[in-house]
């Protein structure tokens, strides 16, 4: 239940702001169909994050426990460090031509979320905790939580959130983690 909790607290508060969230704001604004839009972030976000995860567990077998613990906790202070630079979108990164709402999602959201903070850190949360399927489901319900609103609430409500608290919240939040995978890992010694 640890890794579930960790990992969908950490990937919803990081998401505010990042760029698959903006993907999602601009996908919403062109395309108008919210069901089939979401449909395509939670295909996409499972597939790159089960594959992450799986890279993840690989990368922890082959660490030693403590080893691993260091690995995690300094990747969750770099994580903080990258939560604070705001991300931008590319202008054409929602063109999809005669795509339906759903394929544009899909493969969109699924490329801008390779090398994204939220993957890595799916990455990390992975290597670090037994339960593939609970980090896997809890990165995943995370994003949900970040996107779904955007997408059914649009530009109205992107533009109320005080993103810049967010962030900072967002970076606290991978430095506690961070900190508590740096103790384990003095105090398994």
């Amino acid at each position: 239940m640890e890794a579930f909790l960790v990992s969908i607290t950490t990937i919803s508060v990081a998401e505010i702001g990042d760029r698959t969230q903006l993907l999602s704001l601009l996908l919403a604004a062109r395309y108008r169909r919210p069901w089939p839009i979401i449909a395509g972030i939670l295909c996409a976000t499972l597939a790159n994050h089960a594959l992450a995860g799986i890279l993840g567990v690989w990368f922890g077998s082959l660490l030693k426990p403590r080893t691993l613990e260091v690995i995690v906790g300094i990747s969750m202070i770099a994580m903080a460090i990258w939560t604070l630079k705001p991300d931008k979108l590319d202008e054409n990164a929602g063109a999809a031509g005669a795509m339906g709402a759903f394929l544009a999602t899909l493969t969109s959201f699924f490329i801008a979320e390779i090398g994204d903070k939220t993957q890595i850190a799916t990455l990390a949360l992975a290597a670090a905790y037994p339960s593939l399927l609970a980090v896997v489901a809890g990165t995943t319900a995370g994003m949900m939580l970040a996107n779904v609103p955007v997408v059914f609430l649009g530009k109205a409500f992107a533009s109320r959130l005080p993103l810049k608290a967010i962030h900072i919240a967002a970076a606290l939040l991978f430095i506690v983690l961070g900190l508590i995978f740096l103790a384990r890992a003095y105090w398994s010694s």
